[in-house]
């Protein structure tokens, strides 16, 4: 079978930085903090009181009040998200089969909040006061299942769980549906919106989570020895994937190519990654091996890099075992640390940062990095946006599980 090439056509995101492409992307490259003090819910007798909220968040832009009542957060994030995506794209019905269009879309958790909110109504006022919208709001396939609608999307639609991975799952899926000719266009990416009360207090007591609540912009530090902890944060990134030749017929703004991916599972433990990050490194490789790159032909990094002193170690093993004395050479950063982790949906979001990355020919520093771990000693751009020649661009993403996704991304 020939080769059906994949692009990218459109992007949209909703991060602690900004609701939109260019808010996320200003906040990386000028190196601010998007984690504060949770204003949302009050937190005064949990143990960790910092987040990543998205507080410049409207829906009212993208659903009228009514209809925005039937959404958890998480799934009006992915429906605000793909709205971007697909009007950045151009694409209208007229330039799609809507049976050859789809959406793929990543979730870990889904709709927590809901979950949270009406066990406690039960709880207090019994069963019967239960709304009649708690399944379809909290079902994890809300996202894609309303985006689908909303678009007209009548080809593969799907949501995907792999943890922290999902959204790395859903873009390699998303990939693999157009080459194997399933689909002409597919929206993708992931949604998450895990900052609940809950979900502080199940990742507090895991001890995953940074207790740094006196200085919140500094409390996500990849790669730093004084790292304590991923910081929990919300959003989606979501990008519109289209064949190649659909998208040049129709005069489309190509904003890169994806050129392979790679997945695979540790087979170790649930929730700790593999120490020497064997199952990382096959991942990359399997990219690489997709796309027939050689490691040095690579321009920059995206590192999974959530802050945690087992997961920063290991993936920064895993990129020595693949690209060897060329590792040194590549520079890798970590989004994580200004956003913080949106779990499900942070490959999505990184994603976006990558193409960025190449459309500006700019890498987006790990901000907090002041004093490195021995362990982890790479390029990892600390502190400062660099310029570079950015052709080549690999995001890695790994979840709990043993969850490994790597997407590659080509400057067109």
């Amino acid at each position: 079978m020939e080769q059906r090439r994949v692009v990218v056509t459109g992007m949209g995101a909703v991060t602690p930085l900004g609701a939109s492409v260019e808010s996320y992307w200003a906040g990386l490259v000028a190196g601010r903090s998007g984690i504060r003090t949770v204003s949302r819910f009050e937190h005064a007798d949990q143990n960790v009181h910092i987040g990543g909220e998205c507080l410049d968040f409207e829906p009212g832009k993208y659903l009228d009040a009514r209809a925005a009542k039937r959404l958890d957060r998480f799934a009006l994030f992915a429906y605000a998200a793909g709205l971007m995506a697909y009007q950045q794209s151009g694409l209208s019905p007229e330039h799609m089969d809507p049976r050859r269009a789809g959406v793929i879309l990543g979730t870990g958790i889904g709709g927590l909040r809901e979950i949270e909110e009406q066990h406690l109504r039960m709880i207090e006022k019994g069963p019967t006061k239960v709304s009649a919208f708690t399944i379809p709001r909290l079902m994890a396939n809300a996202g894609a299942g309303h985006l689908s609608i909303a678009l007209n999307l009548k080809g593969p639609s799907a949501s995907v769980a792999t943890a922290c991975a999902s959204a790395g799952s859903a873009m390699t899926e998303a990939f693999h549906t157009i080459w194997r000719n399933e689909a002409d266009v597919m929206v993708t990416g992931g949604s998450e919106a895990a900052l609940t009360p809950l979900g502080i207090a199940a990742f507090a007591s895991m001890k995953a989570i940074s207790t740094r609540n006196d200085d919140p912009p500094r409390a996500s530090r990849p790669f730093d020895k004084d790292r304590d902890g991923f910081v929990l944060s919300e959003g989606a990134g979501v990008l519109l994937f289209e064949e190649y030749e659909h998208a040049r017929r129709r005069g489309a703004d190509i904003l890169c190519e994806v050129l392979g991916a790679g997945a695979t599972s540790d087979a170790s433990d649930i929730v700790q990654p593999d120490p020497e990050g064997h199952g990382a490194a096959r991942a990359m490789a399997l990219a690489l091996e997709s796309t027939r790159l050689n490691p040095q032909d690579v321009s920059y990094i995206n590192a999974h890099g959530t802050s945690t002193v087992l997961g920063d170690i290991a993936e920064t093993k895993a990129i020595k075992v693949v690209f060897g004395s060329a590792a040194y050479k590549i520079p890798v950063s970590s989004t994580k640390s200004a956003i913080g982790h949106l779990l499900g949906a942070s490959a999505g979001a990184e994603a976006i940062a990558c193409i960025m990355a190449i459309l500006h020919n700019t890498l987006p520093p790990t901000i907090n990095l002041e004093a490195p771990d021995p362990e982890c000693d790479l390029d990892y751009v600390p502190n400062t946006a660099r310029d570079a020649d950015v052709r080549i661009v690999m995001n890695n993403s790994f979840g709990f599980g043993g969850h490994n996704t790597c997407v590659i991304f080509r400057k067109v």
